[in-house]
C-alpha cells in the first residue's frame, strides 16, 4: 500500500510564498505511520478554512536522500517528494524514527542533512525515536531530550551518561524539540501552530481530529517510567518486561523463562542490583501506577485494579494500604480539591 505525503504540487516550497509555518520531514525506513500521521494532519488542518486541506497556512513536503518510497513499520509506503537540498527552505526539519531495530542501522546521507539543518540554524525536531538518531549525529549535546518511557532502558544503553526525559510528552529545548510519540506528536505539532499561526489554529486541527484540546509539553507520558535505577542488564531487561506487562502481570518464573535465564540467577540479580526480589519489585511497579492513575485520571478504582493488574479492588486496597498507609479511598479524598467536582475530575 503506498499513499503520498500531501496534496503539494511537487515545486518546492519557497520563502516568498504566504506560508507562515513550513516543515520539512525526513522518514526513516520503518518509521512509525501514527507520529508522522499526527503531526502532518495537525499542520494539514491548521492550513487552511475547516478541514479543506489546502497548503495556504502551513506547506511540508517529505525530503530524503533518493526518490525510492519509504515504508513504514505498519507496511504503509510514502512516496518522497524531493531530495535532500537546502533545509532553510524551511522553518523545521523534522525526523520521524521509526523501531528500534532500524537504529542500529543509521543512514550517513540522512545524518549529513540533519547536522546541514542545524549549521543552518534551522530547528530540528525528533518524533518517537527521532530523538535517538538527533542523538546519534551529535546533535543533542548540551540539550534535553524527549523519548517514550517504553524505550527510556534502550537509550540509556546505547548513550552513556545522557539522562532522557521520559516523564513528559514532549520537550522544547531552544531549537530542539523531541517528543515521546503517538498522540504526543499532535500536541507537539499544535504547540508550533500556535506559536506560528495562533491558538484558534492549534485548537481547530486538535477539536477536529477529536483531541480534546492542547496538552503542555510537561504533561505526563501515560505509561509510567523506572523508578529502579540499576546497570545491571538483565535487571534491566526483567524491569522492561515487567513495565510491559502490568495489566497482566508474569510469575517470576515466567519472566526468567521470557529472558532465557533460571529463576534463582533472576532472583540472585535482583538482590544484588537492587536488593529486592523480582516480585516485590513488580508489585512495587503495579502499586505506582495504580496511585498514578488515582491522581492524574477518574476511573474507578475497580477499573484502576484491573488496569494495574490486581486480582479486584479489594486486593489493590489491601497492597496498596500496606505500601502506602491508606486506601486507594482515601488516597483520592486526599487529593479533593475545590473545583474538582464541577469539573468532573472525581472518581465515578
Amino acid at each position: 500500500m503506498r499513499m503520498d505525503a500531501n496534496n503539494v504540487s511537487p515545486s518546492s516550497i519557497r520563502r516568498d510564498q504566504n506560508a507562515r509555518l513550513t516543515v520539512g520531514f525526513v522518514l526513516v525506513p520503518r518509521f512509525t505511520l501514527c507520529a508522522f500521521a499526527n503531526f502532518v494532519d495537525v499542520l494539514r488542518l491548521a492550513a487552511d478554512e475547516g478541514d479543506r486541506s489546502r497548503p495556504i497556512q502551513c506547506r511540508w513536503k517529505v525530503v530524503a536522500p533518493d526518490m525510492r518510497a519509504i515504508t513504514a513499520s505498519c507496511g504503509v509506503s510514502v512516496q518522497p517528494q524531493e531530495v535532500f537540498g537546502n533545509p532553510r527552505l524551511f522553518d523545521y526539519i523534522v525526523v520521524v524514527g521509526g523501531l528500534m531495530d532500524e537504529m542500529d542501522r543509521p543512514d550517513d546521507r540522512v545524518e549529513g542533512f540533519l547536522r546541514q539543518a542545524a549549521s543552518a540554524g534551522v530547528p530540528l525536531v525528533g518524533l518517537c525515536t527521532g530523538t535517538f538518531i538527533l542523538h546519534r549525529a551529535g546533535l543533542m549535546e548540551g540539550y534535553r531530550g524527549c523519548v517514550s518511557w517504553f524505550h527510556h532502558q534502550d537509550f540509556l544503553s546505547q548513550f552513556d551518561g545522557l539522562r532522557p526525559v521520559s516523564d513528559q510528552i514532549f520537550v522544547v529545548d531552544r531549537d530542539r524539540l523531541t517528543c515521546s510519540g503517538g498522540t504526543s506528536t499532535a500536541h507537539l505539532a499544535a504547540f508550533l501552530v500556535d506559536r506560528h499561526i495562533g491558538k484558534a489554529q492549534s485548537t481547530k486541527s486538535l477539536n477536529i481530529m477529536m483531541i480534546n484540546g492542547a496538552e503542555d509539553g510537561k504533561t505526563p507520558q501515560p505509561g509510567l517510567t523506572l523508578d529502579f535505577r540499576t546497570t545491571d542488564p538483565l535487571v534491566r531487561k526483567a524491569l522492561l518486561l515487567m513495565q510491559q506487562n502490568l495489566d497482566a502481570p508474569l510469575s517470576v518464573a515466567e519472566l526468567a523463562r521470557h529472558l532465557q535465564v533460571g529463576k534463582r540467577l533472576l532472583e540472585r540479580h535482583f538482590r544484588e542490583a537492587l536488593g529486592t526480589s523480582p516480585l516485590s519489585a513488580f508489585i512495587e511497579m503495579r502499586l505506582l501506577l495504580a496511585r498514578h492513575m488515582l491522581e492524574n485520571t477518574d476511573k474507578s478504582i475497580a477499573t484502576i485494579a484491573a488496569e494495574s493488574g490486581f486480582c479486584d479492588s479489594s486486593h489493590l486496597s489491601r497492597m496498596f494500604r500496606r505500601r502506602f498507609a491508606g486506601t486507594p479511598h482515601v488516597f483520592r479524598a486526599s487529593l479533593a480539591r475545590p473545583g474538582r467536582a464541577a469539573r468532573g475530575e472525581t472518581a465515578r
